[in-house]
């Protein structure tokens, strides 16, 4: 037999009950020049009992493996692979009939193109629908790829997955977005904005763990810069201070957990890698006492006055970017890029920022924001009353109409953009996400309430471990 057009392999790990599904979805496709790869990472349920009706099949190989994880389970059927192509199905997803056939299509209309994905069908765990998803689409809306495709359902050009080196096993999730970055700094890729797979939403899926995921993602940013020797922009941090008050009491003396908050807010700006200098502006005389005398040491904070005709409420924070800039001293450095970092959002720390820094290099990026996305629905009153803003009840959710909330404070931007087009944030504008907790702000008693106890129970756990 000759080598098959396409490499499929099924991933499954005690997914007994669906997998039977994912395996006659892939033999029941339009395009049938492929082989299909079962590998079992270890299952402990009814698994081989289902995978071995298929043991005679001419184009079924299966693999029995303990249990070594995604990346490597990815690699081990990368090196088996004969097809052109290859393409992973998780075990408990399955496809259309005709979605081979999409994709195989256009990869083969362009040999420059590596990478092709499509739009999905969600759908719970007795196959119900509940939506479907629509990406943006990439041949004629998508300029800033901080959007990954997902990690299964994405056919690759085999060749293009070995010159990138296939996943990093280093790495237990987040596949598709290690795979991403890398592969998208030296190929082309597009989407099929046809819905090709159904992906199946339950309480065992890997996307339920929002920290890992995030701190999965910081460490292939961090690494994708390292290991490529990407320079990052020279970053100056900016902290404004305005005598805010809660409760009667200045933001700034607030004591949270023993400590100052304003001193809570600058050890964690200082222990971000990539921030160059950090200067807190302030027309309080107060604030310039605590930074002259108690970070007198610290080379990399700054005090600026801020002239209180800036610091004024509902005044433009770009006066002040401008009054920093414009500073002999800071001009004579040379930064390109600054990051606004309110005193509201304590729970920033470090690693976040530097995150901010990589991605807005990764990605090209001339402006970046830290967000949370946004689930809940939300409305307005058009006199008649109450109607859903961008169909956001509707059965299909188009990718463009996604909600995000800024949080967290990070607002990061190239220099050179701003100067250009005198705003704050200029031209293409990326971001991160957060966690809840790094989104939490200090606004009112309410909020101080919240991060007393988020203080408390960090230092209980401690003490526990």
């Amino acid at each position: 037999m000759s080598n098959p057009v396409i490499t499929i392999y099924i991933t499954n790990y005690n997914y007994g009950k669906y997998i039977r599904q994912a395996i006659e979805s892939v033999l029941n496709q339009t395009f049938q020049d492929f082989e299909l790869y079962i590998i079992d990472d270890g299952s402990t349920d009814n698994s081989k009992d289902v995978i071995e009706l298929y043991a005679s099949h001419e184009k079924i190989n299966i693999i029995y493996q303990k249990n070594k994880g995604l990346n490597i389970t990815n690699n081990i059927a990368l090196r088996l692979a004969n097809g052109k192509y290859i393409m992973r199905l998780d075990a408990d997803d399955y496809l259309t009939e005709n979605a081979l056939e999409e994709m195989v299509n256009l990869l083969e209309q362009d040999q420059d193109l590596g990478m092709v994905f499509p739009d999905y069908f969600l759908v719970d765990a007795k196959n119900n629908i509940l939506a479907e998803v629509k990406r943006h689409d990439f041949k004629s809306e998508v300029e800033l790829l901080d959007q990954p495709a997902h990690g299964a359902c994405t056919m690759i050009r085999t060749e293009f997955l070995n010159a990138v080196g296939g996943y990093d096993e280093s790495y237990s999730c987040q596949d598709g977005y290690e795979l991403w970055i890398k592969f998208t700094a030296k190929f082309k890729v597009t989407n099929v904005s046809k819905s090709l797979f159904y992906y199946r939403q339950h309480g065992e899926n890997l996307t339920s763990n929002e920290n890992r995921i995030l701190d999965t993602r910081r460490s292939i940013n961090d690494n994708f810069i390292l290991n490529n020797e990407i320079k990052i922009p020279k970053t100056i941090g900016i902290l404004p201070i305005r005598s805010t008050s809660i409760g009667g009491q200045l933001l700034t003396s607030i004591d949270i957990g023993g400590t100052r908050l304003i001193d809570l807010k600058l050890q964690n700006l200082l222990s971000s890698k990539s921030l160059d200098l950090i200067v807190v502006t302030s027309a309080e005389q107060s604030i310039k006492e605590i930074i002259e005398n108690d970070y007198k040491s610290e080379k990399r904070i700054r005090f600026i006055d801020r002239p209180p005709s800036l610091a004024r409420y509902n005044v433009s924070l770009r006066g002040t970017i401008d009054h920093i800039l414009n500073d002999e001293d800071i001009a004579s450095r040379e930064f390109e890029a600054f990051m606004i970092l309110p005193l509201e959002y304590i729970f920033l720390e470090g690693n976040v920022i530097d995150d901010a820094i990589n991605a807005l290099e990764i990605f090209k990026a001339d402006s970046l924001i830290s967000v949370r996305p946004e689930s809940a629905t939300f409305y307005q009153h058009h006199g008649t009353g109450m109607v859903s803003i961008m169909e956001q009840s509707s059965y299909t959710q188009l990718e463009r109409e996604a909600l995000y909330k800024s949080a967290g404070g990070i607002h990061l931007t190239r220099i050179a953009p701003y100067k250009k087009e005198a705003k704050t944030l200029p031209g293409k504008v990326g971001h991160i996400v957060i966690n809840q907790k790094t989104a939490h702000g200090i606004f009112s008693n309410y909020d101080l309430q919240i991060a007393h106890l988020l203080i408390q129970n960090e230092s209980l756990t401690a003490r526990q471990q």
